[in-house]
């Protein structure tokens, strides 16, 4: 499964300068964990932090400039730190699978001399096999728009790198001139069209460079939820669809896909159903007279049925997840803000339960990443998944691990809550 081992960001909103987990240059600090959560009081930046994915994703998918303006963010001015001049800046690090060598991203966005946003740098790379220290291996770089790629599953020769940053111009000139016949094979300039889409979506796309289509498919794939029960009473037109979209309005078109190609699955879904919402006999679809698709509740004790326009806030919710949670073919990143809206607290701790599962659970099936402020969803966690969100003084979000606090692991090991410590203020200590 892949899964992100750590990330950085600079200059994003109140994220001006925070890291989560390791980095190809921070070795001896923990990755991130299957499942994580990031906890903080009103205002200190979680939903900042999920809408950083969020970007990235939007970024990938329609190009830097439509990202700075999509879901109300208001422009890149808007979204740069406040009072910081330089660019906004991601760094991630992941693994493909397990056994696979980590990989490094980096993203750099600024303004041009026209004042639109613009891909600044990017650059992604990795250690060589048996290399477990120095400078890891660029297999993509770029600056405005200009730069090298190495083609093939592997490296061709290195360029020697004795510090983190390369002379691009001489790099590309000695390519062209082809100095080097065994370097050229493996490398190509690259001058991309149009310096607002990033470079690992239009190189991404080439068979020639399947590690960078394979990063590419890995964001590509990303799942963020924003999901609304409202959105999920509407009445979509009649059609199985595979994935839950983000905004969860195709709600009863998956149901119809999973009827139809996974009904063990569905049922394996509709009995935690009944289990955790007493009552709910059995769900189904029906076409209506104009090809609108109805999602029935079956309720015990009642012959006709409920529809999804009168079931509750908190049973949309439950069942929207547990459905997601089955998804045959599952994102390998789930990101999820404030799960806990809506259910009954003592639904919470088995949400969480089950996010964990299926985080790490026999061949994990996705990274799921949540933000919550709900005491009772932190209790079915560890130390080491959550993460406290803070703001300094200087009004940006600090974070920190809740297990780097030794008294909080302590405690934790003598069978206190997590929940319970932070509704204490135990977490909030600084």
């Amino acid at each position: 499964m892949a899964g992100i081992q750590g990330f950085k960001i600079k200059n994003y909103r109140t994220l001006k300068n925070i890291t989560l987990g390791k980095l190809w240059n921070t070795q001896k600090v923990d990755p991130l964990t299957p499942m994580t959560a990031v906890i903080g009081k009103n205002g200190v930046g979680k939903s900042t932090l999920f809408d950083a994915f969020g970007f990235l994703s939007d970024c990938l998918k329609s190009g830097v400039e439509e990202a700075c303006d999509a879901r109300g963010r208001g422009g890149f001015e808007k979204i740069r730190s406040q009072g910081q001049e330089g660019a906004i800046e991601f760094e991630i690090y992941y693994k493909e699978d397990s056994k696979a060598r980590p990989i490094t991203y980096e993203l750099a966005i600024d303004l041009d001399s026209e004042k639109r946003p613009y891909v600044q740098r990017e650059r992604l790379r990795q250690r060589r096999k048996g290399q477990k220290t120095g400078w890891p291996f660029s297999f993509l770089m770029l600056n405005n728009g200009e730069g090298i790629a190495w083609k093939g599953e592997e490296e061709g020769k290195q360029v020697k790198e004795d510090t983190g940053d390369f002379d691009l111009f001489n790099l590309i000139e000695k390519i062209k001139k082809d100095e080097d016949r065994e370097e050229s094979k493996e490398t190509e300039v690259v001058e991309l069209n149009d310096k607002r889409k990033l470079g690992i979506a239009t190189l991404g796309a080439l068979k020639q460079h399947p590690r960078i289509s394979l990063f590419r498919q890995f964001v590509e794939n990303w799942y963020l939820s924003y999901f609304t029960p409202d959105a999920a009473r509407s009445l979509p037109l009649a059609g199985p669809q595979k994935r839950l979209n983000i905004h969860g309005d195709n709600l009863g078109n998956v149901v119809q896909f999973m009827e139809r190609e996974h009904s063990k699955k569905f049922k394996s879904v509709l009995n935690k159903i009944s289990k955790k919402i007493p009552g709910i006999e059995k769900i189904s679809t029906e076409k209506s007279p104009d090809g609108r698709l109805l999602l029935k509740f079956n309720e015990r004790g009642f012959q006709d049925p409920f529809y999804v326009q009168q079931m509750s806030d908190g049973t949309l919710k439950i069942f929207a997840y547990l459905l997601l949670l089955e998804d045959p073919t599952p994102p390998p990143f789930l990101c999820i803000e404030e799960p806990e809206n809506g259910l009954y607290h003592k639904l919470l701790e088995t949400l969480a339960q089950e996010f964990r599962e299926h985080a790490t659970g026999y061949r994990g099936r996705s990274q799921v990443f949540v933000t919550t402020h709900q005491p009772y969803f932190v209790d079915a966690l560890e130390p080491k998944e959550v993460w406290v969100l803070e703001k300094g003084q200087d009004g940006f979000s600090q974070i920190k691990r809740a297990s780097e606090d030794p008294l909080i692991q302590n405690l934790v090991n003598q069978g206190l809550p997590l929940g319970s410590l932070w509704y204490s203020d135990y977490l909030d200590r600084s």
